[in-house]
């Protein structure tokens, strides 16, 4: 039997009760399948530690998972700690400590979802955003000097290296290869950012010179967030920098009808250091503890793990659960029902077990 050892990291607010339901999620699917077991081993770092010892971490967290498969985090952030603390010192300390410089989040109307487009436009999106996750505008270069005089400032400086644009661009060209349409969007702002983005643009063009068989186009960020909305057909992989696909990928997930519908893998695709696979929703502390938080990020995020962890057969059946449970109910409040989180995962667990294998 195979085995994976995951680091579970809950986080705050309602992290911990997703990362849980997908756990649950992924233990229903190795009984069903019988070839592979997750060890999870759960740590409980974030806002709480934070508050007890002043780190949201330990200071060889990363290095703490190293030894790891895979990570399941959940989500950081909590009202009563300055966003720049537990985010820094949480999530970004793994990604770049990890060196997870990939992120790569699906966009799709699975069965049942209704986003707030018209129906026709709706079921057009069908999408990957690859989002640069080492440098650009989160590169954490920068100060700040006069502090509380009329002259303090603050800087931050967007970091685009000739190295990471060319790992992140040729990422983004064998991924859209692998897709049906082999059609890349490289999302930019070189008409006003006239160093860093102007690189950006120069060695994407370099490296898709190497994959000729690709379609391929350029779209000013700005333009792109409104073609997303208007015309969400025509695009299928799009390649963006740190900032600029942050943004665009929680309007995605809005357009599915709910940020609790969004997943994200966070990868190494070296393969030296874990991937650390999250969905996109948050922390969501208006509703910690209610008990309705949308599970199917975290579903769909464990579907994504599962296929990095080479469990093609389970990560398939998991989203065939999803699509069935999103098809039918029960659905949480924020995708218009009345159900628990507990309540749709014992729907997909269910689901899972009436699978039949093929």
């Amino acid at each position: 039997m195979r085995r994976h050892r995951i680091a579970a990291i809950g986080g705050d607010g309602v992290g911990p009760e997703v990362i849980s339901a997908g756990l649950e999620v992924i233990t229903a699917l190795s009984a069903k399948l019988g070839d592979f077991q997750i060890e999870a081993q759960s740590f409980d770092w974030g806002s709480e530690l934070y508050r007890n010892t002043g780190v949201m971490m330990p200071a060889d967290g990363a290095d703490r998972l190293r030894g790891f498969d895979a990570i399941f985090f959940g989500a950081v952030g909590a009202p009563d700690i300055a966003d720049h603390i537990t985010l820094w010192e949480l999530r970004l300390a793994i990604c770049q400590g990890l060196d997870q410089y990939a992120n790569v989040r699906p966009t799709k109307l699975l069965p049942g979802m209704r986003g707030p487009l018209m129906p026709e436009l709706g079921a057009q999106i069908d999408w990957v955003i690859v989002r640069e996750n080492s440098e650009g505008e989160y590169a954490g270069v920068g100060g700040r000097a006069h502090a509380a005089l009329s002259l303090e400032l603050a800087m931050d400086v967007s970091v685009f290296t000739r190295a990471g644009i060319e790992r992140i661009a040729r990422y983004a060209c064998e991924l859209a290869m692998k897709r049906p349409r082999k059609r890349l969007t490289v999302v930019t702002k070189s008409n006003a950012q006239r160093h860093g983005m102007v690189l950006w643009d120069q060695v994407c063009r370099e490296v898709l010179i190497d994959y000729p068989e690709l379609e391929t186009d350029f779209m000013l960020v700005d333009a792109m967030a409104a073609k997303m909305v208007t015309s969400p057909g025509t695009y299928d992989t799009i390649l963006a920098t740190n900032l600029h696909a942050d943004i665009l990928s929680d309007l995605a997930s809005a357009l599915t009808g709910s940020l609790g519908n969004g997943a994200t893998a966070n990868l190494n695709p070296s393969g030296d250091a874990p991937s650390m696979f999250e969905p996109i929703h948050g922390s969501a502390f208006d509703i910690t503890g209610k008990g309705i938080a949308n599970p199917i990020g975290a579903f769909w995020t464990a579907a994504m793990m599962l296929d990095h962890l080479g469990e093609r057969q389970a990560a398939d059946v998991l989203m065939e659960a999803i699509g069935s449970v999103c098809q039918s109910g029960p659905h949480t409040p924020d995708m218009g029902g009345q159900a628990s989180t507990a309540a749709v995962t014992q729907a997909v667990i269910q689901a899972i077990s009436e699978l039949g294998m093929g």
